[in-house]
């Protein structure tokens, strides 16, 4: 039974401790390392260059467009036409940069979401989870000694804004259980970088654990050189794994990719060479830079001395797959199977590796297993991946019908818009298909798939204005797409002659 004496300080550090492992966030992973929304994108005051070298910067991480692969009459429908890409770099990617493996849309397109309204949803949201306060009634509270204890049920168990707290900077133990217990559960940044501050100077400037967490309260603030300087002044203190993770993910907001491979190499070679979170974090950057050789070689170091590592896998499975290699991306997945993970992304990715390793009978039944498990928002990819199959198999009947189910339970899908007008186009139903060509283009109008197939049908109906508009827009989206660079010429003889 737990003591009812408020002046209990065990008692105390003992709820704090459990209600900060209850709302802990893993904060050294760098998903959201590229910024929050829109305005931080517009008003970030750390851009050091508008026009990074290639290479140097997760803004432009390849030097040079991709080539095209793709027919004209396919158009984006073939998970077989990416897999066959000749560069990797066309590997499907995520909003952060990450390539798509097991967890998002794999081997649909060579372009991020197509979803308009997802943007619209994040876009003016912040990505770090510290710069808002939560709203949390008042209730009834009293303090009592030194700590705010709940004294009425319904009540806040801390308030921040009561404490005092030079007394817990000088009693590290309650402070530092309460510098956690701002960031993680109150996510109150502004009164724990004071704690830190004040615990800091208790210490005498010598105790890292402080400059770590204070460098944390600048970073969810938005001050990433006074992050940056807290972090390395702790480093100087005491290497720490979780620290050099930190710094990296500075450096990676402040679009630095260079840095943070020195970082993790720094730390990897050396108080830390065989930590699993520095290889994979230097992976995840080079697979951000489009350098999937030297990612896929630390993703299988990672597996060496980690096994069940679900990220390396999954990674290892989706590079194998786009290398043409489908019996290999089989094996890994498998294994994660093994290792207890069900989602509809994952049998989505068996469905196509095993449909691509001609084992036939598997991939049906995968897809209808991502089928009944899938959410709402991955239900239109599954189907639109089966319509690939179908049309592989020859069956467009099958292939149609998959399509319709897919923009039926996602409207914004617009690679099944491009699919199916390109099915339409085959039928001899052009005008339908010019309608989902332009769908297309307004829902995803990074797609030169789509401007590309608009331009051929709107040559077939004769609009030779309106196909020399979209296919010179398919030629600045794929410089080097050669069916795009032949209708070009065909149209400019026509101008010549007329």
């Amino acid at each position: 039974m737990l003591s009812q004496n408020p002046f209990d300080q065990a008692v105390w550090l003992l709820k704090t401790r459990a209600l900060i492992a209850r709302g802990f966030l893993d904060d050294v992973d760098w998903d959201d390392a590229s910024g929050g929304g829109i305005a931080e994108v517009l008003l970030d005051d750390n851009a050091v260059a508008q026009a990074p070298r290639p290479g140097t910067s997760l803004l432009r991480p390849s030097t040079s467009a991709v080539g095209g692969g793709f027919s004209t009459s396919s158009s984006s429908s073939a998970a077989q036409a990416a897999a066959r890409a000749l560069d990797s770099a066309m590997r499907p990617m995520t909003a952060s940069g990450r390539p798509m493996t097991g967890y998002a849309r794999p081997g649909t397109s060579a372009a991020p979401s197509s979803s308009s309204a997802s943007f619209d949803n994040s876009a003016f949201k912040a990505g770090r989870p510290g710069t808002s306060r939560v709203m949390t009634a008042m209730g009834r509270a009293v303090r009592v000694g030194t700590a705010s204890l709940l004294s009425a049920p319904g009540g806040p168990f801390i308030v921040a804004d009561r404490l005092d707290l030079r007394k817990y900077a000088s009693r590290p133990a309650l402070g530092k259980a309460l510098c956690d217990y701002l960031l993680y559960v109150d996510h109150n940044p502004k009164r724990a970088m004071e704690l830190c501050a004040l615990g800091t100077i208790s210490a005498g400037y010598t105790d890292w654990w402080w400059k770590e967490r204070l460098g944390k309260c600048y970073f969810q603030l938005g001050l990433l050189r006074d992050s940056e300087a807290q972090f390395k002044s702790s480093l100087r203190q005491q290497e720490m794994v979780s620290t050099h993770l930190q710094l990296a993910r500075v450096c990676l907001r402040l679009d630095q990719p260079q840095a943070a491979l020195e970082v993790y190499r720094h730390a990897s070679e050396g108080f830390a060479p065989n930590e699993p979170a520095l290889l994979l974090g230097a992976a995840r950057v080079h697979d951000a830079l489009s350098q999937t050789e030297a990612a896929s070689s630390l993703y299988r170091k990672v597996l060496e001395l980690d096994a069940s590592n679900v990220e390396a896998l999954a990674c290892l499975a989706s590079h194998s797959f786009y290398q043409d290699q489908p019996e290999v991306s089989l094996r890994y997945y498998r294994r994660i199977l093994q290792l207890g993970v069900q989602s509809a992304e994952l049998w989505n990715n068996l469905g196509l590796a095993t449909f691509h390793a001609s084992q036939y009978d598997l991939a049906l039944s995968c897809f209808d297993r991502a089928i009944q498990i899938a959410e709402d928002d991955a239900v239109g990819d599954v189907w639109y991946n089966v319509a690939n199959v179908a049309v592989s198999l020859g069956d467009i009947a099958m292939a149609k019908q998959a399509l319709r189910v897919a923009i039926a339970a996602d409207p914004q899908h617009a690679e099944a818009h491009v699919n199916l007008g390109v099915l339409e186009m085959r039928r001899g139903s052009p005008e339908v298909a010019r309608g989902l060509f332009a769908s297309a283009q307004r829902l995803a109008g990074f797609l030169f798939e789509a401007w590309f197939n608009g331009a051929l049908a709107a040559y077939k109906a004769g609009d030779l204005q309106d196909s020399h508009q979209q296919c010179k827009r398919a030629l600045e989206l794929s410089p080097t797409h050669s069916d795009a660079i032949e209708l070009s010429g065909k149209l400019k003889e026509v101008f010549l002659v007329a």
